[in-house]
């Protein structure tokens, strides 16, 4: 019988939807006012904050989102100054960036993570089974965990506000009620024409990149800024996927047998050698 031939492993395929849903964020326009903090807050009926949302005293620290808020403001002081001299903060809001291709939901076993044609990555909890497998993959690390709930916690993090996306027509909450305009909303494609265009029409104001557009494998939250990103906080990541390195890296082992042989291998020792154990110790055994 001709020995059967080992099955090629699959090339990776993205399963990013095309042109999904995103939002993208002009940095030189955001003052901190916290207005998207605290529609966020209210859409998802998160507990209020120990601080109200008009104090300014919070940018004192680095904060990061939680399982009690899920999108953030910090302020960063970079030297700029303006026509008066005085120091002049850049504002930078963080949430899920919600990648096209995204590493929490490759690292999910149960699928309760999943990257939806909305561009939105949604939680299913009826399939969480806390491993959190999520919280250590994202390049980002904005997965939150309900610590507090001994009974049944969850994983938490920005929503991209789904339901009112799909069953109002609705923008997300921060979106709707930024009155600078610093968040867009739109479908991916049309807000990298926009920053580009913004980019372009006046180099003087933006550096010429668009965080997120290539990071990670692409995201649907999008940045621009007249500040290095490097400066403000964010993740200096490669254009490559996680999932593209693990899922191949995976795809590779299984598919050329090779795992199933080593195990094979390492029991077929420890069995050969076993006897040959037992045997050494009846020869020491006294008369």
């Amino acid at each position: 019988m001709a020995p059967v031939a080992p099955v090629p492993a699959h090339g990776w395929e993205s399963r990013a939807p095309g042109n999904p849903y995103g939002c993208l964020v002009d940095l030189t326009r955001c003052v901190g006012c916290r207005k998207c903090e605290q529609a966020c807050n209210e859409v998802n009926d998160l507990p209020q904050p120990d601080e109200g949302f008009d104090k300014r005293s919070v940018f004192e620290a680095r904060r990061r989102p939680d399982d009690q808020a899920f999108t953030v403001v910090n302020s960063y002081c970079t030297g700029d100054v303006d026509d008066r001299g005085e120091l002049v903060p850049t504002y930078v809001k963080i949430q899920c960036m919600h990648c096209q291709d995204p590493a929490c939901a490759s690292a999910c076993p149960t699928g309760a993570l999943s990257k939806t044609e909305h561009g939105a990555v949604a939680y299913d909890v009826t399939r969480c089974i806390g491993c959190r497998y999520c919280m250590l993959a994202c390049p980002f690390q904005m997965p939150a965990y309900e610590y507090r709930s001994a009974v049944t916690p969850r994983v938490r993090k920005c929503t991209f506000c789904l339901d009112r996306l799909t069953e109002e027509g609705l923008k997300p909450a921060c979106a709707s009620i930024c009155p600078q305009e610093a968040i867009t909303f739109g479908k991916r494609n049309d807000l990298l024409d926009e920053a580009w265009h913004r980019i372009e029409t006046d180099p003087g104001r933006y550096l010429p990149h668009v965080y997120g557009e290539t990071e990670a494998g692409g995201t649907c939250w999008l940045y621009i800024s007249s500040v290095p990103f490097e400066r403000l906080g964010f993740e200096q990541l490669p254009e490559r996927s996680l999932p593209q390195t693990t899922e191949t890296l995976q795809s590779s082992l299984f598919s050329f047998l090779w795992s199933p042989i080593a195990l094979f291998c390492a029991l077929a020792g420890i069995r050969a050698v076993a006897p040959h154990r037992h045997e050494q110790g009846e020869s020491h055994v006294e008369p």
